[in-house]
């Protein structure tokens, strides 16, 4: 299944039923695991370490160095989950010693043709970035986020579970759980419930996320004092909980 064209570097661990394209590049302290699928000219690059059933594309570059000036060739890692779909020309970068030392993708997630992912970054599980999305140094994206074609995302900002940008917005703070997101800078502009509905929210659940969202963005309460409005339905309900913990901890603050 690897393909006559094709390097592999005699350290490299690969695993089952592994197709690996013609002119794809396979480096040093590279693992695959079993049922994934190279397309041509494929540069990996190590310490990577790669689940199962991942599905990459041409000239996709994975687990090169980082951009960071700082980083002086430290032995750092990318480490990517089960059955992700990495598109064309898609970039992802490993981490640096500045942070935990690796770039961690989940499982489940869909890139785009030409999204990039930097050094440090956390993804987590079916997200899907469009074409041209790109996210910075240390930026944490959430479970189910979507971002939208050529988004910007600056360094270090943090995007909620079941978050939503718009094509061509420019994230410079972090966007809390559900929150829909447009805009250079992006403002908030309403919350997910198309995404709430396909992912099965209560018409509950729901109601109360909408409670929350005016509480925290069509009121005149500081974020202390919409914090304090919330906690009867944080008691019943956790996605509330969850978007009061993200608030209350971002560090670069939460669009508003």
């Amino acid at each position: 299944m690897i393909d006559k064209l094709a390097f592999v570097h005699p350290d490299a661990k690969i695993g089952n039923n592994v197709t690996i394209g013609p002119w794809s590049y396979i480096g040093e302290g590279v693992e695959i695991g079993d049922d994934c699928w190279l397309s041509s000219h494929v540069v990996i690059k190590g310490p990577t370490v790669i689940g199962k059933g991942n599905r990459i594309f041409q000239f996709a570059s994975v687990g090169e160095e980082c951009q960071d000036k700082k980083y002086a060739g430290e032995p750092t890692r990318l480490i990517i989950g089960d059955n992700n779909i990495i598109r064309e020309s898609v970039t992802i970068h490993r981490g640096t010693i500045q942070d935990n030392s690796e770039t961690r993708i989940g499982s489940n997630n869909l890139f785009m043709a030409y999204v990039h992912i930097a050094h440090d970054c956390v993804v987590g599980n079916n997200v899907i970035m469009a074409n041209n999305a790109s996210i910075a140094g240390h930026c944490h994206v959430g479970d189910f986020a979507i971002l939208g074609g050529m988004t910007g995302v600056h360094q270090f900002v943090h995007i909620g579970a079941h978050a939503f940008t718009a094509g061509c917005s420019l994230v410079l703070q972090d966007v809390p759980p559900f929150v829909m997101a447009s805009g250079q800078a992006a403002t908030p502009r309403g919350l997910n419930f198309e995404g709430m509905k396909r992912r099965g929210f209560s018409k509950e659940t729901q109601q109360a996320m909408r409670r929350a969202y005016k509480t925290m963005y069509r009121s005149s309460l500081t974020v202390t004092e919409a914090v304090e409005a919330m906690q009867e339905d944080a008691a019943q309900f956790p996605e509330v909980a969850n978007f009061i913990e993200f608030c209350t901890s971002s560090n670069r603050g939460i669009i508003r």
